[in-house]
């Protein structure tokens, strides 16, 4: 019986996180998630209600960065807007590949996508 080695396809460090985000699709509106694992090209989205295969998306990272750093006007996070891509689904959510355009910006409290 001869084996197969299966090899990894993935080019970039993947980390295993829970990090809040919000996703928006136009046509969907926006919702809460929290990612299960993240590379800078992408990450999973856990959810009960994956996206379409190829949805485009508006996703914001939300880091909180209490430990790290205060930034002025009283905010505790940033956040890190990106598009990107439903690539996948499955039972527990959604792989979805990054753009490359990004912006970092601090996150007030009660803040919604813009």
């Amino acid at each position: 019986m001869a084996f197969m080695q299966l090899t990894e396809k993935r080019k970039l460090e993947r980390f295993s996180m829970e990090i809040p985000a919000k996703i928006r699709v136009p046509a969907a509106g926006e919702r809460d998630v929290y990612t299960r694992d993240v590379c800078s090209g992408g990450a999973f989205f856990r959810t009960e209600a994956p996206l379409p295969i190829g949805t485009e998306m508006e996703i914001a990272l939300v880091l909180p960065l209490e430990k790290l750093k205060k930034l002025p006007d009283g905010c505790t996070k940033v956040m890190i807007k990106l598009t990107g891509k439903v690539l996948r689904t499955d039972p527990e959510g959604m792989g979805v590949c990054f753009r490359e355009e990004y912006e970092i910006r601090p996150w007030p409290e009660n803040h919604t996508m813009q």
